[in-house]
């Protein structure tokens, strides 16, 4: 997929595209899904979570019909503010002018941005000049008086060529999958990266610094950044165990931020952890859901709310739910087992103005997990 990279093309992928691709390929199974630092919270603080945010990805977009739009996004980003009642939308996805656009806008309805850039499957120097571009976007929108963190990426040792052998995520995948991995080459390349990206984003962002690790994976050295960042995808029956596990992540005496969370929308999703989404058959033309899922959003919305409410009593300093729409995996209520929506982790489904049209306009109708955000989100704000 070629992604704007300032002026210049890279040949990247995106982190839907390759979700997508990680099912057709029968990898199910292998993955998941300094500055103000002392300004920020350093642990638990009990008076719930400082930045309520939602994920926000941009992309070029898969057909004519999801290409990436200015004009979408900003009324997105207003949706995110006044009817979502999100204080923080966290930006992510490649192409710096895409990044920078969202990001801006963001800053101007007066939101919090948690800048993400995620350019993968390009060579390490192109990754780590798309975040210093983005990166330095960042500082210029810090020092304007907007309120913003940078991440300088998410789980390197998937997206990022030359740590796990591989020239695309598949391959690498195939690799875990087959056992051709040396992991404590593995482990010390992928430290060397996040280091490099470390001292990248600190050479040109002057505000609080993070990374978006893997739970099960990623062991990063947090002493590098202000805030720990996890995309946290557990599934436990009771809430003390997620309590449980979460105070893991404070022995660092620093702020712990949910980089992503949630699930998919159909009975037994959350009992999947990461892997929910790998219930589509892209070998089947168009692409359909596997089995004979039942869907229900209220499965989705029931384990946001009771996650976001596990965040909130623990104190943490943010929450970014994951994911506000994906606009190529639309909702046929019309056809089961093309409802690709089922298998994401939206809270938001995309609607076609004509199904099966690949340049059908479309729009989002909100989820029954959009309204258990948007209740908790807005009664944190009142208080």
């Amino acid at each position: 997929m070629a992604e704007t990279k300032g002026n210049k093309q890279a040949t990247g992928i995106s982190r839907a595209r390759f979700l997508a691709g990680a099912a057709a390929a029968g990898v199910a199974g292998a993955v998941g899904p300094a500055g103000q630092a002392r300004a920020a919270q350093a642990g638990p603080s009990g008076r719930g979570l400082r930045r309520r945010g939602v994920v926000y990805t941009v992309g070029e977009g898969e057909t004519p019909g999801t290409a990436w739009s200015a004009r979408r996004m900003r009324a997105d980003v207003r949706a995110i503010r006044d009817d979502l009642h999100a204080d923080t939308v966290d930006v992510t996805g490649d192409g710096v002018e895409r990044l920078t656009a969202t990001a801006a806008e963001a800053a101007e309805r007066g939101l919090h941005v948690w800048l993400q850039p995620t350019l993968g499957d390009a060579p390490q120097r192109d990754i780590l000049e798309h975040l210093a571009e983005t990166g330095r976007f960042a500082e210029r929108l810090r020092r304007q008086g907007a309120s913003v963190d940078l991440s300088v990426g998410c789980e390197f040792w998937l997206f990022v060529p030359g740590i796990l052998p591989g020239e695309t995520v598949l391959e690498r995948i195939r690799n875990l999958q087959n056992g051709t991995v040396d992991w404590p080459r593995t482990m010390r390349r992928l430290a060397e990266f996040t280091a490099k990206a470390a001292r990248t984003g600190r050479s040109v962002f002057r505000g609080n610094l993070s990374y978006a690790a893997a739970q099960s994976i990623d062991d990063p050295d947090w002493s590098l950044f202000d805030i720990v960042g996890i995309d946290y995808y557990s599934y436990f029956a009771q809430r003390s165990e997620y309590v449980r596990e979460l105070k893991r992540y404070l022995r660092w005496g620093k702020p712990l931020a949910i980089t992503e969370f949630g699930t998919c929308a159909y009975v037994g999703a959350p009992e999947t952890g990461g892997m929910g989404w790998d219930v589509v058959d892209h070998d089947k033309e168009p692409p359909e859901i596997k089995g004979d899922l039942v869907r229900s959003e209220r499965v989705q919305a029931e384990y946001v709310g009771e996650l976001l409410d596990v965040f909130t009593s623990m104190g943490l300093y943010a929450a970014m739910t994951f994911e506000f729409v994906s606009p190529d995996a639309p909702h046929r209520p019309d056809e089961p087992r093309l409802d690709l929506d089922m298998a994401t982790y939206a809270i938001t489904k995309a609607v076609q103005d004509r199904p099966d049209d690949p340049a059908s306009g479309w729009h989002w109708e909100p989820k029954e997990a959009f309204h258990a955000v948007a209740r908790r989100y807005g009664a944190a704000g009142h208080r």
